[in-house]
């Protein structure tokens, strides 16, 4: 049966509370760590599947529910409190995190149905009672993982107040409406959201720029790399042979040119390929943002689906996300940044040069003829 394992972790005492750019990073680390997991070794050898998880970060730490498939309730815990020990350790920047709680809420019929599954020395008590008490901490610590009320407040207002910053974008883009016959979630919910996509700026340029620091220092390309990236990993991975240096200053140049138009009166529409993709990670750290802090509440996350539907207008780049029926990839990234029409405006960094990019594709032939030995005497 599935159960539904709560694992806190903790910063090492004394360590400085994390900003909301670095419970971001937790979060990214966290995510890429459990992505790479189908199945954890139990107790005995015995293998139990990992069906789906939840992931949340706080000032101190993070609490993440793993939901896994086990025979009992007591190999679900080892088991996930043995994994989440095993990414943190390999996960150089947690590797001084610590576990404070390993456990699983149940219901009485849960829990009985538990009880007649486990067998052997390892079965646990027969008296519910005392199966009750031993998670009576953990139900209560779940409560207490909530964000702060006033944390909550804090962020609400921060987020209405950064609404008007998104100056090419009145409420009527987020679905909110004077008229109560078109309108489609609250002025409360749209400020929100819009709030939240000038927040999210800030995030997706850094992470850009920290993507772009480490794909410096481990490159050439992300294909010959392990290292995490924040956004680079978001993108098409049949393309990540293509995703160079170059590439990734092209994508941050490209990255500041659109929100720099998002913030301006007159925005003039998504440019390229390249664009759709930003705006797709910027859509999803607003989002992200939201439910940090207990905001995404189904009208704010309607309020940031018709933004997107709205800006997004034919979302091309949807495509290049399809596997190739070989796995290769088709075609190149650099044309991600061909405008899509002369009223569109690439920043000149960016912007498609053929007769550059055929003059380095001829040089490097010419490179490899040489090497094999070919047009020689």
């Amino acid at each position: 049966m599935t159960y539904a394992v709560t694992v806190d972790v903790e910063l090492p005492r004394g360590a400085p509370e994390l900003d909301v750019l670095q419970r971001e990073g937790v979060v990214f680390l966290l995510r890429k760590g459990l992505d790479s997991i189908a199945a954890i070794e139990g107790p005995d050898g015995m293998e139990v599947d990992l069906v789906d998880d939840v992931i949340t970060v706080h000032s101190r730490g993070a609490g993440l529910k793993l939901y896994v498939d086990a025979p009992a309730l007591e190999f679900a815990e080892d088991a996930a409190r043995e994994v989440v020990a095993e990414l943190l350790e390999r996960t150089e920047p947690l590797a001084a995190w610590e576990i404070i709680r390993c456990g699983v809420e149940l219901a009485p019929e849960v829990l009985q149905e538990s009880l007649d599954a486990a067998d052997g020395p390892d079965a646990p008590p027969a008296d519910p009672a005392e199966r009750a008490r031993r998670h009576a901490a953990g139900r209560s610590a779940a409560d207490s993982g909530r964000r702060d009320d006033t944390d909550v407040a804090d962020m609400r207002r921060k987020l209405r107040s950064l609404a008007p910053g998104l100056q090419a974008f009145p409420l009527s883009s987020f679905g909110h409406y004077d008229d109560e016959e078109k309108r489609i979630v609250s002025r409360e919910a749209a400020e929100i959201a819009a709030g939240a996509v000038v927040y999210a700026i800030d995030l997706l340029v850094d992470e850009l720029f920290t993507d772009l620091a480490g794909l410096e220092e481990e490159g050439p390309t992300v294909a010959d790399t392990d290292a995490p990236f924040m956004i680079l990993d978001e993108l098409p991975r049949q393309f990540a042979q293509q995703y160079s240096v170059l590439f990734a200053r092209r994508l941050t140049v490209t990255a500041v040119a659109l929100t720099g138009r998002l913030t301006q009166p007159h925005f003039g529409g998504l440019s390229c390929v390249a664009e759709e993709l930003l705006l797709k990670f910027l859509v999803g750290q607003a989002e992200a943002t939201a439910d940090l802090y207990e905001l995404l509440t189904d009208e704010v996350e309607t309020a940031l689906q018709v933004f997107a539907d709205g800006v997004g207008e034919d979302m091309d780049h949807e495509w290049l996300y399809a596997p190739a029926a070989d796995g290769a990839a088709k075609g190149h990234v650099r044309d991600w940044f061909v405008p899509f029409g002369d009223e569109r405006y690439v920043h000149p960094y960016a912007a498609h040069d053929d007769s550059e990019d055929d003059r380095d594709d001829e040089d490097d032939e010419g490179a490899e003829g040489h090497e094999d030995g070919e047009g020689t005497d």
